[in-house]
């Protein structure tokens, strides 16, 4: 055997000798060992301080919560058992009967010493004279003492009660009363109680180191199995905190055996789910890159999260947003609030369908309507109109999928593409000291006459754009154009689909793409697609979501780490109550443009479409029905109106708060009929405020 063959693993080198003629050269050296016993340590210790405070109290949310949880757990048993007062004062008063026997029983069992009688029995059978005596004259002292205790409270009541009939009898009707039911108290069932528990609560099994352990050696892990059965410790694994509770459920720290990752643990999330007894939304398993790659951090909820309570969304009532900054949008698994920061960054997101791929959307572009200086354009391919509440502050809208409205989403984003390159120019015309770093500031953004506010573009179903035959090359080709410069230049671009693939989202946009949002994907190459290569196998993984998980998604860009998030709800009604409050803010910053003034794009920016449905509308007509108003203008401007019905009417006014309600009408036979249709008087009102609005700029 070699020298190198029997040298232990990692050793140095042994230093090498001449071989001499009288050495044979077959000899090897002794081993160097490979612990250095005058290695110095390392010097580097880790402390971790408990908090002196508990973290719920020194949150204000976690500690209202906290109190509105008590609060309403004792105003529910209280009004649960005041309605059923009177009931159990009948069931009381039944038992009360049975309650005296028993006071009576108990209290001659007490004087007359009852509980010492088989120690005075013993002492008798074993012919213990002198423990007789003792315990026959203890018993004696007893009784005299009880016995007179007994006859005074017997009297002394009496006493009180003739006083109490002839002073105040009331109170004496009060104090019998609380008798009975005291008597019928001690008169219940012990296994059938008169009053019950209002709430009937399933305890949890606290969590504890042996079901983790159990949970783990579940999983089916050769390397954490065996770790288990030997101990753990000269493997490596081991437990590196006490469990804690952590909001709305447990924390466990352990180090993983060497050679084991959080990743293969969150692989089998399922499988610990099943080992931890909990339902799948409960169990998060992730690692801590803070420490080693080692590190696994089990955080098992006390419900799923998709059924846990979330706290509402700061900006749904109140609050002003400013896109340069962190803005709040949702939660993680223990309801800490998790922050996006828009500007400066392409959007990607992605999901299978009706997982709230398109709710997160609008509730992003919800923050962007909050900051006044923004800009919107909102593109509703699928054609249900989830992005309609915007309306009133949209600079472009479309919702649909046919040829006239991917005609104008085109004219909408080649305007776009000259604003790019009108700020490109602008950026560069700039002072060092004004524009350091070549990109639009918070100060830039504010300043009006530059013109380089945020421009804020969202596509629901972006595939059907990028795949259209006529007019797929040019949007696809605009929008990687955005995603590319864009962020740079204060313009921030928001793709959504339900079928991440590269025909959805083309490389330029994927893999320019800053903030990744992925729900529920059903493949590690839609996974990989929405949130980057190699996700899926770094363990982030959205494949792991389950069906009723909605809104619930991996967010990669914010930070150095992908966080599992979910979105907070802001439905159709609450999203209108926002936008009323953006377009508040808006009419005060002077920035109603474009859709919400009526306008269309370029290509049509010269036409008054509510001084074309005006002119449709004679002066002595005070309403008309929608689809009339919808033939008269395809009549004045075929060209433009060509296509439109009485539905492309009531959506062009909407904005203007010009709602359509019953007119009474004469059909073409001469009969009347009740139809949808508006007032004349409410699209003047309408033009005289677009032009008031117009002067105000």
């Amino acid at each position: 055997m070699t020298e190198t063959a029997e040298r232990p693993l990692h050793a140095p080198p042994a230093t090498e000798t001449p071989v001499t003629a009288t050495e044979p050269a077959s000899v090897p050296s002794a081993p160097v060992p490979v612990d250095n016993p005058k290695l110095s340590e390392p010097g580097v210790t880790t402390e971790k301080r408990r908090p002196i405070i508990a973290p719920w109290m020194r949150s204000r949310r976690d500690l209202l919560a906290t109190i509105e949880r008590a609060a309403g757990h004792a105003g529910y048993a209280t009004l649960f058992h005041g309605l059923r007062t009177p009931w159990y004062s009948v069931q009381l008063g039944m038992m009360a009967p049975r309650g005296t026997g028993r006071l009576v029983a108990s209290t001659s069992r007490w004087v007359w010493d009852r509980e010492a009688a088989p120690l005075r029995d013993a002492a008798v059978r074993t012919e213990d004279a002198a423990e007789y005596m003792t315990l026959a004259r203890l018993r004696a002292g007893r009784v005299r003492l009880r016995g007179f205790v007994t006859v005074v409270a017997a009297v002394f009541g009496l006493g009180f009660a003739l006083w109490l009939y002839v002073m105040a009898p009331a109170f004496l009707c009060a104090f019998a009363a609380g008798g009975v039911l005291t008597l019928g108290y001690f008169g219940q069932q012990p296994d059938a109680p008169v009053i019950g528990p209002a709430v009937m609560r399933t305890e949890l099994q606290k969590l504890t180191g042996t079901i983790v352990l159990r949970a783990l050696e579940s999983i089916g892990n050769a390397r954490i199995t065996a770790a288990i059965k030997k101990g753990g410790d000269m493997n490596g694994m081991r437990f590196t905190s006490e469990i804690t509770r952590d909001g709305p459920g447990y924390r466990a720290d352990l180090d993983l055996p060497y050679g084991v990752v959080p990743e293969d643990v969150m692989e089998e999330r399922q499988a610990l789910a099943s080992g931890l007894r909990r339902k799948l939304g409960c169990v998060w398993p992730s690692g801590d890159r803070e420490e080693h790659e080692g590190r696994l951090i089990l955080w098992v909820g006390d419900r799923p999260m998709n059924e846990t309570t979330k706290p509402p969304w700061p900006l749904l009532k109140d609050g002003q947003v400013d896109l340069f900054k962190p803005v709040v949008f949702g939660n993680d698994q223990r309801m800490r609030d998790i922050t996006v920061t828009l500007m400066f960054a392409s959007i990607v997101i992605g999901s299978i369908p009706r997982m709230g791929k398109t709710f997160l959307l609008r509730l992003l572009m919800l923050i962007a309507a909050l900051d006044p200086r923004a800009e919107l354009y909102g593109f509703d391919f699928k054609g249900t109109g989830d992005l309609g509440p915007l309306e009133p502050v949209f600079h472009r809208y479309r919702s649909g999928e046919e040829d006239e409205d991917l005609l104008y989403v085109l004219h909408a984003l080649r305007e776009l593409k000259d604003e790019l390159r009108r700020r490109a120019k602008v950026i560069k015309s700039l002072p060092r000291f004004r524009c350091p770093e070549s990109k639009v500031t918070p100060a830039l953004a504010s300043d009006k006459s530059l013109g380089l506010h945020p421009i804020v573009v969202g596509l629901d179903e972006c595939q059907i754009p990028f795949e259209h035959e006529k007019y797929g090359a040019e949007l696809e080709s605009i929008c990687t154009d955005i995603a590319k410069r864009g962020p740079a230049l204060g313009i921030v671009g928001m793709f959504a689909t339900q079928r991440p693939d590269a025909k959805s989202l083309p490389p330029g946009i994927s893999a320019n793409a800053v903030l990744r949002f992925c729900l529920k994907v059903m493949s590690h190459t839609a996974n990989d697609m929405v949130l980057g290569t190699g996700a899926y196998k770094s363990g982030i993984r959205a494949t792991m979501f389950s069906r009723s998980d909605l809104g619930i998604c991996w967010m990669s860009g914010e930070g150095d780490d992908p966080v599992i998030a979910a979105s907070a709800f802001v439905d159709g009604t609450a999203a209108e109550l926002v936008v009323t409050r953006a377009r508040q803010l808006r009419e005060e910053y002077g920035n109603i443009t474009g859709h919400a003034l009526g306008q269309g794009p370029a290509e049509t920016a010269g036409l008054d479409i509510l001084g074309d449905i005006l002119k449709s509308v004679s002066a002595d007509e005070k309403a008309v029905w929608c689809e009339r108003i919808a033939a008269r203008l395809a009549e004045l401007r075929p060209d433009v109106y060509g296509e439109w019905k009485g539905e492309n009417v009531t959506a062009v006014l909407k904005p203007w708060n010009v709602k359509a309600g019953q007119v009474w009408g004469q059909t073409d036979d001469g009969e009347g009929a009740n139809r949808r249709g508006i007032q004349r008087a409410d699209v003047a009102a309408a033009i005289t405020r677009r032009d008031a609005d117009r002067l105000a700029k």
